[in-house]
């Protein structure tokens, strides 16, 4: 085993038992506390993918950030409102998709702004509400980064082991399709099991499970765009092996918005 794997390995076993901690035994709040300390984080780490001169204006676009959770809370209180903010989020990663495929160089600060908005509010709201609204909800935001963490696991060791074929060249090198396929083996594992446990049709669950896994690979690789166009390996220095907040949730940005509003249409979410 090398050094960095290692790292990467205690890293993941001291954050996944913090978050359970979290997630089982505080009460709700402490989740959504936690979330939005991640997401600010987050922000701040995403502001420097701007080019900034200073950090007040990096400052200025965390505060921007967290001006926005509240108010698309308030906007999401009724089903209308919730809908309107997971159809955006939605529509935003396929657009993503597309800027990852056919303009990857195409990067301003505007445009790297925009979409650390689009990325970070909506999966707050989304993991938010889905520990908030839904009886289970401890256990949805858990299955939501187990299914995240199945497929970058799974893409990790199938990669490492047989990829060949660069998934995007330009924007990750690292990434290849053999490793896209071992992280949807094992997240779809995940999925049947996620299925059985919440009492869900598996022929409607897994295909939103895959879909999930689809978009946090968006995610992911947007991420990696901007960090090509900013001029850094990681965003950060936080996790050991692992680099920073977004570094982690960049993944989780793509994949929860779209998770809740698939629960929202198979009638899991009121």
């Amino acid at each position: 085993m090398t050094e960095s794997l290692r790292k990467r390995i205690i890293t993941a076993v001291i954050l996944a038992a913090l978050l359970l901690g979290v997630l089982l035994w505080l009460p709700p709040v402490a989740t959504v506390i936690v979330v939005t300390a991640l997401v600010l984080a987050g922000a701040w780490e995403w502001s420097a993918f701007l080019r900034p001169a200073a950090s007040p204006a990096r400052a200025a676009y965390v505060a921007v950030v967290a001006l926005l959770l509240p108010v698309v809370w308030y906007v999401t209180a009724m089903p209308d409102g919730r809908n309107l903010v997971l159809i955006t989020a939605v529509l935003w990663w396929v657009v993503a998709l597309g800027w990852i495929i056919f303009a990857p160089r195409s990067v301003a600060p505007w445009s790297a702004g925009v979409a650390g908005v689009l990325a970070l509010v909506p999966s707050w709201l989304a993991l938010v509400r889905l520990r908030l609204d839904l009886p289970q909800g401890a256990q949805w935001v858990l299955f939501t980064l187990l299914l995240v963490w199945g497929a970058d696991i799974g893409a990790y060791f199938a990669g490492h082991r047989y990829g060949h074929r660069r998934l995007a060249p330009e924007v990750s090198p690292g990434k290849t399709w053999e490793g896209v396929l071992g992280g949807f083996a094992l997240s779809a594992i995940v999925a049947v099991a996620g299925s059985e446990w919440f009492g869900l049709p598996l022929y409607a669950f897994l295909p939103l499970c895959l879909a999930v896994v689809a978009f946090s690979i968006v995610g992911d690789l947007t991420e990696s765009l901007l960090k090509r166009f900013a001029g850094v390996k990681d965003s950060g220095t936080l996790f050991p092996g692992h680099g920073g907040v977004m570094d982690r949730i960049d993944s989780v940005t793509g994949a929860a918005p779209v998770l809740f509003f698939g629960l929202t249409l198979l009638g899991v979410v009121a």
